[in-house]
């Protein structure tokens, strides 16, 4: 508790106004009180979700000032419920929603937020993990229920989401086809993937039509793959970084007579969380991978314009460790 008495002062991300990035402040290290857990942050996830919050533009937004951060990975340094001195994931209860969140050195939250994990887990993995892979299981396994001997096509293949989808279809037995945007990020496409630019999409150059879809990515991108999967295939969609609108002719669609099917990880989490659990285990064995891209708390503005471009490889993670 040393570290936490005196009126010490810790640097936060604040958001001060939607639609411009956080400024790095000092703030008073917030005061431990009942039913919340004080942490001292290690890793904070930065996702396209805290982008969209920090935008303005997602469904649920705090009240300014606020510091975003939705998933986070610590130290717990006070609290009646959790260990002290125990590494704990934060995520959950209105984190950088309703509630400040995760990009700070310190953080305050409701007990029912901090999970514990492993004490040797990277905490950057520990606070990345849960979505990309409980999103790919729920994609594969829930969603698109993926069949051994389907032929599988995952956009966005080189990304978190992505990469572990193509992992995950191809352990179901399916032959996967993983589409990325840019010739750089071919090389990330996991094996045994088959890598194709987005740009070069036909029949063609994937080898035919495929059972399953699972677009991470939507906008043009969803539009061009969409009528490369079969009749009565599946879409399994999960994101929209390449755009959040895409357009359909009815006619085509219904004789294309493929089912679009969302993937929602905020209402499937508890549904997947064993699966991400045992995900978890083999990403620690390094059985499955998942790049992760390291950014200090001044190196936001970087680290979110390579999140935003699509530069970035994997996760992206504020270290503050």
């Amino acid at each position: 508790m040393n570290e936490v008495v005196g009126g010490r002062t810790s640097r936060a991300l604040v958001l001060e106004r939607f639609g411009s990035l956080p400024r790095l402040l000092e703030r008073p290290v917030p005061e431990p009180r009942p039913g919340h857990t004080l942490v001292r942050i290690r890793a904070a996830q930065i996702g396209h979700l805290d982008l969209n919050i920090v935008d303005g533009r997602f469904g649920v937004l705090p009240e300014l000032p606020a510091v975003p951060g939705t998933t986070g990975c610590g130290i717990v340094l006070a609290s009646d419920t959790h260990p002290e001195g125990s590494l704990v994931r934060l995520g959950g209860k209105g984190l950088g929603m309703r509630r400040d969140g995760c990009w700070a050195e310190h953080a305050l939250v409701p007990d029912a937020a901090v999970e514990l994990v492993p004490q040797d887990l990277d905490p950057a993995l520990a606070c990345s993990y849960f979505s990309p892979a409980g999103t790919a299981w729920a994609a594969v396994h829930t969603v698109a229920a993926v069949q051994p001997g389907e032929r599988v096509m995952v956009t966005g293949a080189a990304g978190a989401v992505g990469a572990l989808t193509v992992q995950v279809a191809a352990r179901a037995g399916a032959e996967v086809v993983g589409v990325v945007g840019r010739p750089a990020k071919l090389g990330h496409v996991p094996a045994p993937a088959k890598a194709v630019l987005a740009a070069d999409l036909s029949a063609e150059s994937i080898g035919g039509p495929v059972d399953v879809l699972v677009d991470t990515v939507g906008g043009p991108v969803l539009r061009d793959a969409l009528p490369l999967v079969r009749p009565r295939g599946r879409a399994a969609l999960v994101g929209y970084t390449a755009g959040r609108e895409f357009g359909v002719d009815l006619a085509d669609f219904l004789l294309a007579d493929v089912s679009l099917l969302p993937v929602n990880l905020m209402t499937r989490g508890k549904e997947v969380a064993a699966d991400a659990e045992r995900l978890l285990a083999e990403l620690r064995e390094g059985t499955l991978t998942l790049a992760i891209e390291r950014h200090g708390l001044d190196r936001l503005a970087e680290a979110a314009e390579r999140l935003r471009t699509g530069e970035a490889v994997g996760k992206v993670v504020l270290d503050l460790g």
